[in-house]
């Protein structure tokens, strides 16, 4: 599964400036200015299986927020000191891209810290 899911040249060549930004350079889409913050299509959101619509919530913070990933494996926690803050980064294990990070603002109820 692990090579199903990598990044290719050609793949980071068809990106937009702002979606490398985001992917590699852990740079930040402008909340409520971004293609999937209010997206309420079923489906996955990524070609990798990270997160469900499913398990999206309005943290009204303009980004897309979730609850729980679909599969654990598939997405890595590190810890992020930038910007004089302590916080979680998320990214995806198998094309190592930047996904945001972690707050505790999730419904418990659905799984969210």
């Amino acid at each position: 599964m692990t090579d199903q899911y990598r990044k290719d040249p050609e793949t980071i060549a068809a990106l937009s400036r702002q979606q490398h930004a985001v992917t590699h350079e852990t740079a930040t889409e402008p909340a409520f200015r971004n293609e999937f913050w209010d997206q309420k299509d079923a489906g996955i959101v990524s070609g990798e299986p990270l997160f469900a619509s499913k398990q999206k919530f309005d943290s009204g913070g303009g980004w897309p927020s979730f609850t729980v990933p679909l599969e654990r494996a598939n997405v890595v926690e590190h810890p992020d000191r930038s910007h004089g803050m302590v916080r979680t980064e998320v990214r995806s294990a198998h094309g190592d891209s930047h996904l945001g990070h972690v707050f505790d603002d999730g419904p418990p109820e659905e799984g969210g810290r």
